[in-house]
């Protein structure tokens, strides 16, 4: 039998990712609620009116379309974070599919990468990381590791903890401990630090327990990646808030036709641009190093030697 076209088994891929994105949002909803649940109610309804959505309205990207944005009941706005994380969670589960070589691995990136958005999408919201996403990652990493050594290929700690060529389940799960210690450790220190250069907490905890989670599936090295990629372009999106911010304030002192300072404008966009989650940024570099450890550990090889 004649194995399928790449090109379909990637579609599949992504047609299912939609699916689950439409799950997704009702996760990032619920799981901050305190009288909600995942699961309870068990019908999907409107955040504003309560209205119990209908299969037609249930459709993954189709029914925001159709609905225009709203809901059919109240009028309510859907936010455009319903359908983006769909898309993107599509996208992300057409890439794990393409690039994962096996199916095990494929289905353990694709539900970690589904983690990453949902724990994301609440930072974004919220600035706090689910410990149902962080801890629950911590737990379930040594287990995919025992599970799938193949997930620690190419971590150097699993192929020395490992007899033979390859990689074994004891090597697979050393792999897997020491990515979340370094993860983990690497953030604490790096919050310790800022503390005490700045006054101040540097570091959100959910920060460190989600790179502690994304260590163990992606070993000690990528996990110190991850943080560098995620440190990078959380400085690029925080340098765009800042100006962003200070071309607000001084637009501002045009339309009141007032005097301030550039200083005091400065400062008060540093002040309104300091709240900026590092979560979403550090979810795209475990993302990245997760999907691509080998083409990163390459360029990273190529930059330094």
């Amino acid at each position: 039998m004649e194995p399928l076209p790449r090109e379909l088994v990637i579609g599949a891929w992504g047609a299912f990712g939609l699916v689950v994105g439409s799950f997704l949002n009702v996760v990032i909803h619920r799981l901050p609620l305190a009288d909600e649940s995942v699961l309870r109610p068990l019908r999907s309804r409107c955040p504003n009116c309560r209205h119990e959505l209908g299969a037609l309205e249930n459709i993954p990207l189709l029914s925001w379309l159709f609905l225009r944005g709203r809901c059919r009941a109240c009028r309510w706005p859907i936010p455009l974070r319903y359908p983006l994380v769909e898309l993107i969670n599509a996208v992300l589960w057409a890439l794990a599919g393409g690039l994962s070589g096996r199916l095990e691995l494929a289905l353990i990136h694709a539900v970690v990468l589904s983690g990453l958005v949902v724990a994301s999408a609440v930072d974004f919201d919220r600035f706090e990381i689910p410990d149902e996403v962080s801890i629950g990652g911590i737990f379930l990493a040594p287990a995919c590791a025992l599970l799938v050594p193949a997930l620690h290929l190419e971590t150097w700690v699993a192929r020395r903890m490992s007899e033979g060529g390859g990689v074994d389940r004891l090597g697979a799960l050393m792999g897997a401990i020491a990515g979340i210690a370094v993860g983990g450790g690497s953030l604490l220190f790096v919050g310790w630090l800022g503390k005490k250069l700045f006054r101040r907490d540097a570091m959100g905890l959910g920060d460190v327990k989600l790179l502690a989670a994304g260590g163990g599936f992606a070993g000690p090295g990528a996990a110190l990646v991850a943080l560098f990629l995620g440190s990078m372009i959380a400085s690029v999106v925080g340098a765009a808030n800042l100006l962003r911010f200070f071309c607000l304030s001084r637009a501002r002192v045009r339309a009141r036709r007032s005097v301030k300072p550039l200083g005091r404008s400065l400062a008060s966009a540093r002040i309104a641009g300091r709240y900026l989650p590092f979560g979403p940024y550090l979810g795209i570099g475990i993302g990245i190093v997760l999907l691509a450890w080998k083409d990163v550990a390459r360029l990273v090889n190529e930059l330094a030697f």
